[in-house]
């Protein structure tokens, strides 16, 4: 059984109640009077109930009316959102892109591109993640984003196409009043053992997981981010390595201190990474600004400076 509420009538119910009369409602929609009287009174005949209260001046719901109206313009808003979408998925604009940033690169530069992207395309909708360490290849070997940026080490399989972004230097820090501070540098690994390493946790569901910055024999405490595991060694609960590029202001405001260790941790290479079969719009203008992108160790992922 099909519904009198059609797409029309609620395009005339809309237009009746934002312009207070049947007339007015006529001239705004290009009609006679007489076809909206004719349209609303066949719809509460449909419906059996009445929409309108005709013994005032001006045409005014009833409280039944009121609530097919505001059901019937979330339907009229769906209708035509649906309309862009169907048009643009058929210029090759996705209608969702999903963007994966590993924690170790910080987000200050996706938001900047984000925000480009929206000023350009506002109709596709923008889902964020963060992932760590092997959580980035899994997020995209298993479909839950369409880019990552920041994945590390080399792809999972076959199908996947890769830009380097460039390297992400990693420093043992500790909190500027911890008793590592007193040391002479550098550290050797069993000056530092009795003391609790944060290790953030790989955020992996299906891929091989791993540890970052995990030293045997040592007490741990495991968090889910890394902004926690630099929360905690600023207030001098644990120690690790840590990226240059997320601890900037944690160095200049004193609460954290670089330390240096015998066997030092090398730099990660970086890249942004998708699949090989994905041709939409979307992702192709995020790759193409990516191209002009690099790494710096210390200010995070930057616009290439001109002549580079």
């Amino acid at each position: 059984m099909s519904s009198p509420l059609t797409l029309d009538a609620l395009r005339i119910l809309d237009a009746i109640d934002r312009r207070k009369s049947f007339a007015a409602a006529a001239e705004e929609l290009y009609r006679v009077p007489s076809a909206v009287s004719y349209t609303i009174n066949k719809l509460e005949d449909d419906l059996g109930i009445k929409l309108f209260d005709r013994s005032k001046r001006k045409a005014e719901l009833t409280a039944v009316g009121r609530l097919v109206l505001d059901q019937g313009r979330q339907i009229l808003t769906a209708s035509e959102e649906l309309t862009v979408l169907a048009r643009q998925a058929a210029g090759g604009w996705e209608a969702e892109l999903r963007i994966c940033v590993d924690s170790a690169l910080g987000f200050d530069a996706v938001y900047d591109l984000i925000g480009q992207f929206q000023a350009l395309q506002p109709r596709t909708e923008i889902r964020l993640m963060e992932e760590v360490l092997t959580g980035t290849w899994d997020a995209l070997n298993s479909q839950r984003c369409d880019l990552v940026i920041g994945a590390a080490g080399e792809p999972p399989g076959q199908g996947f196409s890769t830009l380097p972004l460039g390297e992400v230097a990693f420093e043992f820090a500790v909190s500027i009043d911890h008793p590592l501070t007193q040391i002479p540098q550098p550290l050797s690994m069993d000056s530092i053992r009795q003391y609790p390493t944060v290790v953030v946790a790989d955020s992996s569901r299906y891929l091989p997981t791993r540890s970052s910055g995990l030293l045997d024999g040592r007490s741990r405490i495991v968090v889910d981010s890394l902004q926690r595991k630099i929360d905690l060694q600023a207030r001098g609960l644990g120690v690790g390595y840590l990226p240059l590029n997320l601890i900037q202001r944690e160095l200049q405001d004193g609460t954290l201190q670089i330390i240096k260790l015998v066997d030092t941790r090398p730099a990660q290479q970086f890249c942004a990474a998708w699949h090989n079969s994905n041709r939409g719009k979307a992702l192709a203008w995020f790759i193409e600004r990516l191209q002009h992108m690099t790494f710096d160790s210390r200010l995070g992922l930057i616009a290439d400076r001109p002549g580079d």
